[in-house]
C-alpha cells in the first residue's frame, strides 16, 4: 500500500490501541525513518537535545559512560517495583525497562568501538555490564525489580554478536590459560545453547598459545558457576605477561601453524 493511501488519523487511532511493547516497536520505527533534523521535533516536551547529545567515541568514552551507568545501577537508581497480582506478573516495571534498554545500547556500543588500540580498556567495558548481569542474579542489590522469575536472562543480549567482539579484547589482553577459563565459564553461564559456534569464534580469536589451551578443553556445558570478570578498580586486571602478544597470531589456520 501507498503511503500517501493511509489516513493519518486512522493511523492515531491505531496507535491508541497498541499495547506498550507495540507502541514502543512503531516509535523505534519512526526514530529510524526520520531525518536527524526532525528529531528535536519528535522528543519535544518530553526531553531536551543536549541530553540526547551523541557521545564520544573512543574507548575511554565508553568506558566512562559505563562507569556511571554502573554506578546509578548499584545505587537503585533504576530500581522501580510495582504490587505483583495475577494479571501483572509478567509485566516489567519503568525502571526495568529504561535499565534493560540503557544495557543493550551500551553493550552494542561495546561491540562496535574500535578495541585494537587500547584493547584492555574496551575489554573492561564489556565486563564491567558481564558483572552487572551477575549482580542481578546474584539479588544483592536491588538494581532492577522483576514481578516473577527475574534473572539475566530476561535481558536480550544476543550473545552470538556480543561475545565474539570481546573474545578478541580478551585474546589481546589475557594469558592463555586465563583466555582458555574465561571463554569456557562465559559461554557456559550465560550461552551454552550456542556452544560450537561461539567456541569456533574463541578459536579463530585466539593467540597461538590460547589456541592450543582451548583447544584441549572439553567444550562447556550449562553451568551456574559465577564467571570472573574485569573490575572497574583494576583488582582483576590480568598480569602484565597476559599482554604480550604471539606476533604471528593470525586466528586458527595460524594458530595451527604456531602450534605444529
Amino acid at each position: 500500500m501507498a503511503g500517501a493511501d493511509i489516513d493519518r488519523e486512522k493511523l492515531k487511532v491505531l496507535i491508541q490501541s497498541l499495547d506498550t511493547d507495540a507502541l514502543r516497536e512503531v516509535l523505534e520505527r519512526a526514530v529510524d525513518l526520520l531525518p536527524t533534523g526532525k528529531l528535536p521535533a519528535l522528543i519535544e516536551g518530553y526531553a531536551r537535545p543536549a541530553q540526547l547529545r551523541r557521545e564520544g567515541g573512543s574507548p575511554a568514552s565508553l568506558l566512562a559512560t559505563i562507569r556511571r551507568f554502573h554506578d546509578r545501577s548499584l545505587a537503585g537508581r533504576y530500581f522501580e517495583s510495582f504490587n505483583v497480582n495475577s494479571r501483572n506478573f509478567m509485566n516489567k516495571s519503568r525502571g526495568t525497562d529504561t535499565w534493560i534498554a540503557e544495557f543493550l545500547r551500551l553493550v552494542k556500543r561495546c561491540v562496535s568501538t574500535p578495541a585494537a588500540k587500547e584493547p584492555l580498556l574496551v575489554r573492561t567495558a564489556f565486563e564491567t555490564l558481564f558483572n552487572l548481569l551477575l549482580e542481578v542474579d546474584e539479588c544483592r542489590d536491588d538494581i532492577i525489580f522483576f514481578a516473577d522469575e527475574g534473572g539475566s536472562w530476561q535481558v536480550p543480549v544476543v550473545w552470538d554478536e556480543v561475545l565474539p567482539a570481546w573474545f578478541q579484547t580478551l585474546a589481546a589482553t589475557a594469558n592463555p590459560a586465563e583466555y582458555a577459563s574465561c571463554v569456557r565459564s562465559t559461554i557456559a553461564y550465560f550461552a551454552h545453547y550456542d556452544t560450537e559456534p561461539l567456541m569456533a569464534a574463541a578459536l579463530e580469536a585466539a593467540t597461538g598459545e590460547q589456541w592450543a589451551v582451548l583447544a584441549q578443553m572439553a567444550d562447556p556445558q550449562k553451568s551456574y558457576g559465577r564467571p570472573s570478570f574485569l573490575s572497574l578498580d583494576g583488582s582483576d586486571q590480568p598480569p602484565a605477561s597476559g599482554a604480550a602478544m604471539d606476533p604471528g597470531r593470525t586466528g586458527r589456520s595460524g594458530a595451527a601453524r604456531s602450534v605444529a
